[in-house]
């Protein structure tokens, strides 16, 4: 499921505690150790959120392009460390395994263009250590989950220094009303809600039904479902194709209240919706939109490679065999 999944829900935590989810490519690391997953150099805020508070879940819901017929849903809930001390191996390593993973998003792209991508191929690696694990046997939540746990004592490696400066502000701006957003509901599949725990840690859980409400939305969780405890929330909701070349997401942030009754739906009041950068349509307009938010971001390469006292990488392309 880790290897094969081509999204994942990543949620980490602001300062405030409020969680934040992301869909992301998921990669199994070489030592077997760590679940690891990426951010541009040029955005770096989910990183640096990571970096100030290590507590992360990956949530593996999504079997869209996985080639699995009938996967778990998988909650991991761990601590991150971030890497980005060494750019140019960060970067080499994205190229060689996002081409293996994900084909059919550079499939006939000239090499000349791909070697100009800096600005997005340039990452920062975030890598989980797995402290909890849940699953179920279907996306429904519908019976007790199996669980495991690390032996105690088990910690994460420490992140790398933090970079010198100021954190480059947001690149996007967000929509001025999350009822935008909303009407998207129904068109994207899937729908995600993360909460915080007890234990101060991320929890993302697929959501089964969406309903629109005049202050948000109602949702309906699966029967075995854990708890929703009252207080900051995220919904995600994204989409993509069986071989992906893009993918469309919109994220709203609020506040829940736990069912009245145990099993009941969840209710979540939005605050506002996070700006999201999609990449949707044919390829010659994912090819446009791409190129045109290269103009926004290529700008901050150097900046924040020398905040990082790093020269900018170079996108090393592998060999065709």
């Amino acid at each position: 499921m880790f290897e094969r999944s081509v999204t994942a829900e990543y949620a980490s935590l602001t300062r405030t505690g409020q969680p934040v989810t992301v869909p992301t490519t998921p990669y199994v690391n070489a030592s077997g150790l760590t679940i690891d997953l990426s951010t541009g150099l040029t955005y770096p805020a989910k990183a640096e959120r990571a970096r100030r508070d290590p507590r992360v879940c990956l949530l593996f819901a999504d079997p869209v392009g996985s080639g699995m017929a009938d996967p778990p849903v998988v909650l991991v809930q761990g601590l991150a460390t971030v890497r980005d001390s060494d750019l140019q191996t960060n970067t080499d390593r994205y190229v060689k395994l996002s081409m293996e993973k994900l084909p059919d998003a550079t499939k006939g792209q000239p090499r000349f263009v791909l070697r100009r991508l800096a600005w997005y191929y340039a990452r920062i690696w975030i890598e989980v250590t797995p402290l909890h694990l849940r699953w179920w046997s279907s996306r429904n939540l519908e019976e007790p989950p199996r669980t495991w746990n690390a032996p105690e004592g088990t910690a994460a490696p420490l992140s790398d220094p933090a970079p010198s400066g100021t954190q480059p502000h947001p690149w996007l701006a967000p929509p001025t009303s999350w009822h935008a957003a909303a009407k998207e509901a129904g068109r994207l599949a899937t729908h995600d809600l993360t909460t915080v725990d007890l234990n101060g840690f991320p929890l993302s859980l697929p959501v089964m039904h969406t309903e629109v409400a005049d202050d948000g939305f109602r949702l309906t969780l699966g029967g075995a479902a854990p708890p929703v405890a009252a207080g900051p929330a995220c919904l995600t909701m994204h989409s993509h194709a069986e071989r992906f070349t893009g993918q469309e997401n919109r994220t709203i942030i609020g506040t829940v209240e736990p069912p009245a009754r145990p099993g009941g739906d969840v209710d979540f009041r939005a605050q506002r919706a996070l700006a999201d950068w999609s990449l949707a349509g044919g390829r010659a307009s994912i090819a446009l939109s791409f190129l045109s938010q290269g103009r926004r971001l290529a700008p901050r390469l150097a900046t924040e490679a020398q905040r990082r006292f790093q020269p900018v990488p170079t996108v090393r392309l592998p060999d065709r065999p």
